[in-house]
């Protein structure tokens, strides 16, 4: 069975680790990704001190559900690409942290944003600063054998992975990768099986959540669309990915952690998209799939 993760944005907001570990693994999920997004409490993270990241890796060692990557959404207050060199700088000292923090605390894919800016405008010369600060986050990254992975974006600089490749063969490193998302590369119109088969050899885990398509006058919606509700169609790429034999992993990604009742809506997620793979033609079990707990 594919292993199955939630993003941490979906559980309810609770003080611990140990509690938000143990609510993604009663509700089945194998694994959680964690967010660094523009708060001030989420950048912190990227500051915690020697114990604090210890702590942390044990409790995630303890708890038999995995933290294998890192959402740093921060570029989008702090872009790589930014007219700015003062931002800039902080863009690339983010990058920095973000890959030394990951080093520490085990995680081992960093998630992208692929935005060259998101609140100033796109001009020639700030997707060629984003192209010189991603070859140079790249240079970091593999540096710490760190994985790099862009993100399919609600954003036209890289909606596809068609997109994403001519990125990435002008990089041309083993640890810059994509990472789709099936929501965003849905409301582009894109031919998504042609796109999941053209970058099939350089995923990292593939995000899952429903979207409403880009048409005229209207910008696509591409969160808080329920699961069925939307221009996805899951069996569909079920059944691509079964048919390209994708082994790798699933990223259920919502935005359910103030919701009336988080847990019951991850629960419920889950359940649909199994019943998804499983139209598909997916041997699924419902029983959740758990690494064991290492003593």
């Amino acid at each position: 069975m594919p292993r199955i993760g939630i993003y941490e944005k979906a559980l309810p907001p609770v003080e611990t680790w140990k509690e938000r570990l143990e609510t993604a693994r009663a509700a089945g999920y194998d694994f959680v990704e964690l967010s660094v997004d523009e708060s001030d409490s989420r950048m912190a993270r990227l500051g915690w001190s020697p114990g604090e990241r210890k702590s942390f890796r044990d409790t995630v060692r303890e708890s038999g559900i995995d933290i294998p990557s890192l959402c740093l959404s921060c570029h989008r207050k702090y872009p790589l690409g930014s007219a700015d060199p003062a931002i800039r700088k902080k863009a690339r000292s983010i990058m920095e942290s973000a890959i030394r923090f990951a080093v520490d605390t085990g995680i081992r894919t960093i998630q992208l944003a692929a935005y060259d800016v998101y609140y100033e405008p796109s001009t020639a010369e700030t997707k060629k600063y984003f192209l010189q600060g991603l070859e140079e986050a790249v240079s970091i990254a593999s540096g710490a054998q760190i994985m790099l992975a862009a993100e399919i974006m609600d954003h036209p600089l890289v909606n596809s992975i068609t997109r994403w490749k001519t990125y990435a063969e002008q990089i041309r490193s083993p640890w810059f990768q994509v990472y789709p998302d099936v929501g965003n590369l849905s409301a582009w119109w894109n031919d998504v099986p042609r796109e999941l088969e053209l970058g099939l050899d350089r995923i990292t885990s593939i995000h899952l959540k429903d979207t409403l398509a880009v048409g005229p006058g209207f910008p696509g919606k591409f969160k808080e669309v329920p699961f069925g509700e939307g221009c996805v169609d899951f069996v569909e790429i079920f059944r691509t990915l079964s048919a390209l034999r994708y082994q790798g992993s699933f990223l259920i990604e919502m935005w359910t952690e103030k919701s009336p009742d988080p847990i019951m809506e991850i629960e419920h997620a889950r359940e649909w998209i199994l019943g998804k793979m499983a139209e598909a033609g997916i041997c699924v079990d419902p029983r959740p799939l758990r690494p064991e707990v290492i003593p």
